[in-house]
């Protein structure tokens, strides 16, 4: 059984018991789970969980909410729950912070499988490695491939923006195309996810760029993909 602590976040109890127990049957036996975001937040708190399951639609409020708080101190995998299948809906819970968004109904099987797949990446990141750390224009990624610089200064990135830069840090100046990008981030077969490619690519130039809406490092090549700009 595994040991890494999963936070659900929930006010179906019927709904919220039923995906413990799946997850229970797949090896997570530390399973917590909440009804309210402020129930929600005092256990993320004090459990500091592995993986958040958020619902979107709470009691107390809305789970977009809880996921700003949660981004504003950790980096841990956050995967919305919702009924909302707009969309805009899915673009947004991506946008501030989310790592995936799964519609209800869902099978909780599929939730076990993206928790698993989210685990597995948040795992590989934090591996330590032998490799040394490499350096492309003004960037620097360090050994274990965990944290970036800019021109010596630390930037703060989600473990999905560290995953994409990881990507394009060792292949400077190749195209990346969006296929190739999402499955070796998000560990999964890419089956047409242009949005969550994009809006990720998005934040990341927040952060990396001078001018986000007119990238001088990370370009797009149109109708191919992305590429990092080397410029020594």
């Amino acid at each position: 059984m595994s040991t890494q602590c999963i936070l659900l976040i929930d006010d179906e109890e019927d709904l919220a018991r039923l995906l413990q127990t799946v997850l229970h049957k797949e090896g997570f036996s530390n399973v917590v789970t909440a009804g309210t975001i402020q129930d929600g937040w005092d256990k993320f708190q004090s459990v500091k969980p592995d993986l958040v399951l958020l619902d979107i639609m709470l009691p107390d409020g809305e789970g977009y909410d809880l996921c700003k708080q949660i981004r504003g101190v950790s980096n841990v995998p956050i995967l919305f729950m919702s009924a909302k299948d707009d969309e805009i809906d899915k673009l947004l819970g991506l946008a501030i912070g989310g790592d995936d968004y799964i519609t209800k109904p869902y099978s909780p099987k599929e939730v076990a499988y993206r928790v698993k797949a989210q685990l597995r990446r948040a795992s590989f990141l934090e591996e330590k490695t032998a490799v040394k750390s490499i350096g492309v224009g003004p960037f620097e990624m360090d050994a274990n491939g965990t944290e970036l610089k800019k021109n010596g200064t630390i930037i703060e990135l989600t473990a999905k923006e560290i995953g994409l830069m990881n990507c394009f840090i060792h292949h400077p100046n190749q195209i990346l195309s969006k296929e190739t990008l999402f499955e070796r981030v998000w560990g999964e077969d890419f089956f047409g996810s242009d949005n969550t490619v994009m809006v990720h690519i998005r934040r990341l130039r927040e952060k990396i760029e001078d001018d986000p809406s007119n990238p001088t490092f990370l370009n797009t090549v149109k109708g191919l993909g992305y590429k990092l700009i080397s410029k020594e």
